[in-house]
């Protein structure tokens, strides 16, 4: 499994955003992975671990509410967040969930 997954979900319509565009960079904006939400709404990023440091995700948002016929007042999202490492050098899976409507959203650390 991929260290970083995300999940997100149309909540106007009540279903995955199905082909939600994502890029997760790194803190100096350099790409490190580009996926495509599936059937489920979800898309997993990144490789197996994640360094320490600050990253973010960017969702092509106006793209997937064009595409249904919907006009959206966030033509993107982007999410920033921090990964820690332990001593040790582990780190905990990530998960970044965004919750979508075309005037509003959300996210959270999920699980």
């Amino acid at each position: 499994m991929s260290h970083l997954t995300t999940h997100v979900l149309d909540t106007t319509a009540g279903v995955p955003a199905t082909g939600v565009a994502v890029e997760l960079t790194d803190a100096g904006g350099a790409s490190m992975a580009t996926g495509t939400t599936d059937d489920d709404g979800r898309a997993a990023l990144g490789p197996d671990l994640l360094p320490a440091g600050r990253y973010t995700l960017t969702f092509a948002t106006g793209a997937y509410f064009a595409a249904q016929g919907t006009e959206t007042f966030y033509p993107v999202v982007t999410v920033t967040f921090v990964v820690e490492v332990a001593d040790d050098g582990t780190s905990p899976h990530h998960h970044v969930p965004l919750l979508l409507s075309p005037f509003a959203y959300s996210t959270y650390r999920g699980s």
